[in-house]
């Protein structure tokens, strides 16, 4: 299938990516339904949507992992030798996806296990509150692309590198572009409030900046970037701010 960039593709995530050329695709997001057991708005009428609107899954997580390992195979197929895969999962199932994940892209070429950490929401009396998620990256080979993101230095840290040259003071030691972010990202709000602008009214919308951090770090203008499942476009919408296919 000759598919057309910047195009939205509405059908059966399996079936659409079967039709796509093999090695054809720079980098993949997917964000599936999270094997949460919460209800979710139905927004359209077809069964598909409705069982991951809902994110009820009869038979458990051991059906969860069926419906999701062809998906993540046509990904694996679809992607370049030098791209890379991100699945952004919780608690509910990612030791399960890892398993599956590392058996089709092979253990050598899981990359790192990113910690989405955040704040709001409810606090529950019997455990220690849930506050984050699971963004596991992948690669199918060595070559990949990788460019490092930065973040200012603390201004703690910003005083302790500091040291007095003739009379006045320079950052000794420290980056210009800032501390290389690690794989536990805690300056990335997500997108609790009903009032806020951004909300599209899509029960699980990622913001628009983990994108933007995951696109800038594996990808390059002109890139293209492939997201499967979709939801509300956040990807597809910084993609194209960034000048990705």
């Amino acid at each position: 299938m000759d598919f057309k960039t910047n195009s939205i593709y509405c059908g059966n995530c399996k079936d659409v990516l079967s039709h796509f050329t093999e090695r054809s695709v720079d980098l993949i997001y997917v964000d599936p339904p999270f094997f949460s057991n919460r209800n979710y708005e139905v927004i359209w009428g077809d069964g598909y949507e409705l069982r991951a609107f809902e994110d009820r899954w009869k038979g458990g997580i051991e059906n969860y992992i069926l419906w999701m390992e062809p998906k993540i195979r046509e990904c694996h197929r679809v992607l370049k030798d030098t791209g890379l895969f991100y699945l952004h999962c919780d608690y509910h199932a990612s030791h399960y996806l890892k398993v599956e994940v590392d058996r089709i892209f092979g253990i050598k070429n899981f990359r790192n296990e990113i910690v989405w950490c955040y704040a709001g929401g409810g606090i529950p009396k019997r455990d220690f509150p849930r506050k984050h998620d699971t963004i596991l990256r992948y690669t199918k080979t060595d070559d990949y692309t990788f460019n490092p993101q930065y973040r200012p230095y603390s201004e703690g840290t910003v005083q302790k590198g500091r040291t007095k040259v003739k009379g006045k003071y320079a950052e000794e030691g420290l980056r210009p572009e800032g501390t290389p972010i690690n794989d536990w990202w805690t300056d990335i709000n997500p997108i609790h409030s009903p009032t806020d602008y951004k909300k599209l009214g899509y029960p699980t919308q990622k913001p628009e900046a983990l994108l933007e951090r995951i696109i800038k770090a594996s990808s390059n203008p002109e890139d293209i970037l492939l997201d499967p499942m979709c939801g509300c476009g956040t990807c597809i919408a910084v993609a194209h701010k960034l000048d990705r296919q």
